[in-house]
């Protein structure tokens, strides 16, 4: 039973909270005995507060026998990602550069909130360093590994996040996207995914990414995300460039259909090498859409290839993220990312102004696309998940590789349009796959729509069998 409770979804932790059918001190206690019975397999979690979890899931209980829940996460068990302050914990970054570091002294905003809405807050999940790379290893925490096959990557940089929710280990998680980083750790993991739209979720400190980098939630049900970016979007003023909170109810209309949306389905942007067998198994899950009444089209959006833009950008993200270091501390740093370092410190400031210009040109021609059709649908990944603690499916330790097997991600960290991952199928070797919907810049609503609309007409198994 401990098991079931610990893969319910977060909606429906609630509900069994309010028809007193669980307490929040049993679900985080089958969120602490999975992390007991299978952390050492998969290296989800880098920093773990037992003791003050069990603390809050009492508070939440008397809070909920009393019908006095605090907000929309009481009680909920919610992990959080090893790049984000949180109040007396340490902030790793997954970086031996970080020794010695204080703990910090304030939350980061979207800690504060899932604080102020009462969430049973675990503990933080694993990262690469600084989250530079679409793979979860780091020299601090070394490995982290997929449930569904513990040879292979959960993918990252936000892997320890997904490899905790396809454990079991708690109902939500926060990540962070800069170039695909919730996307692509769910797409491996068999889980939903939204990276918002940029400013969508309010962070402090600032990403050395720049507006590249987005927060967001991850989860184990669409309406869960929703539910999580409730209390995301919630305003602080420590962000100058968040969006204006809109007091809304992201779960309104979640589940009112596509009938009559215009869908653009584009199987590789034009551009991208995807692998066959995942190509065949997204291609058969559009029809869904189509099935569900909304106009689906094959027709790319009209950019090319924006890797060379893209690399500018996060390259000259990655000097700055280490620039106060030593040579002592540089020297501590995993080798790929020394090369890129080297590289960024190598742009000049007229190529990175630009690859600024040549982002805004980006933005106007999916603004434009948007004109015509309302979504975006592509494969979450143009691989299936590959082997733990390589950079590419191939071995090559080139970091140019991970970008060619994350095409679909980084484009719309570019843009800042919102994009969601849902679970479509699995490969023959059991691997799990997604399906990848963009949408307008600031349609969050719209994304989270057509992915629920989605997971309702074609549900996963969300279950490894590792966890058996």
């Amino acid at each position: 039973m401990t098991d079931e409770i610990a893969y319910m979804t977060a909606t429906q932790v609630i509900k069994a909270y309010a028809d007193k059918d669980l307490s929040p001190v049993e679900v985080t206690g089958a969120a602490l005995d999975r992390i007991e019975k299978h952390n050492s397999k998969v290296n989800a979690f880098c920093f773990l507060a037992a003791e003050e979890a069990i603390a809050a899931a009492h508070r939440s209980e008397e809070r909920w026998a009393a019908g006095e829940p605090l907000g929309l996460m009481d009680g909920v068990p919610t992990s959080i990602k090893d790049l984000n302050y949180v109040k007396g914990w340490p902030t790793g970054r997954g970086s031996l550069t970080t020794e010695g570091d204080p703990v910090a002294d304030e939350d980061a905003p979207l800690v504060a909130r899932f604080r102020e809405s009462g969430a049973v807050l675990l503990g933080k999940t694993t990262t690469p360093e600084f989250g530079w790379k679409g793979v979860t290893d780091s020299p601090l925490t070394g490995i982290t590994r997929n449930p569904w096959n513990l040879e292979k990557t959960p993918g990252g940089s936000s892997g320890g996040a997904s490899a905790a929710l396809a454990s079991g280990m708690g109902q939500l998680a926060q990540g962070s996207d800069g170039g695909g980083s919730i996307r692509i750790p769910c797409g491996f993991t068999g889980l939903p995914g939204l990276k918002p739209s940029y400013g969508r979720a309010p962070v402090y400190p600032a990403s050395p990414f720049g507006t590249l980098s987005h927060v967001g939630p991850m989860a184990r049900s669409v309406e869960d995300l929703a539910l999580m970016l409730n209390v995301m979007s919630m305003p602080d003023s420590r962000d100058w460039l968040a969006l204006p909170w809109l007091d809304q109810d992201w779960n309104a209309g979640i589940n009112d259909g596509i009938k009559g949306l215009r869908i653009a389905w584009s199987p590789d942007l034009g551009y991208a090498d995807v692998d066959p067998e995942i190509a065949q198994i997204v291609a058969k899950a559009v029809p869904v859409f189509s099935d569900l009444g909304a106009n689906v089209e094959a027709c790319d959006p009209g950019f090319d290839d924006p890797t060379p833009i893209f690399r500018v950008l996060w390259w000259a993200g990655s000097m700055a993220a280490t620039s106060a270091m030593t040579d002592d501390q540089k020297a501590k740093l995993e080798p790929a990312l020394q090369g890129i370092i080297k590289e960024g410190e190598g742009i000049a400031l007229k190529d990175f102004l630009h690859a600024t210009q040549a982002r805004a040109a980006l933005g106007q021609v999916m603004n434009l696309f948007h004109d015509q059709f309302d979504l975006l649908v592509t494969p979450t990944l143009a691989v299936p998940a590959f082997d733990a603690g390589q950079l590419d499916p191939e071995g090559d330790d080139d970091p140019l590789r991970w970008l060619r097997w994350t095409p679909f991600s980084y484009p719309f960290n570019m843009t800042g349009q919102p994009a969601a991952t849902v679970p479509c199928g699995f490969t023959a070797d059991g691997l799990p796959v997604g399906l990848h919907i963009v949408g307008p810049m600031h349609r969050d609503d719209l994304v989270l729509r057509a992915a629920r609309a989605f997971e309702a007409a074609s549900p996963q198994n969300m279950r490894p069998t590792f966890a058996d």
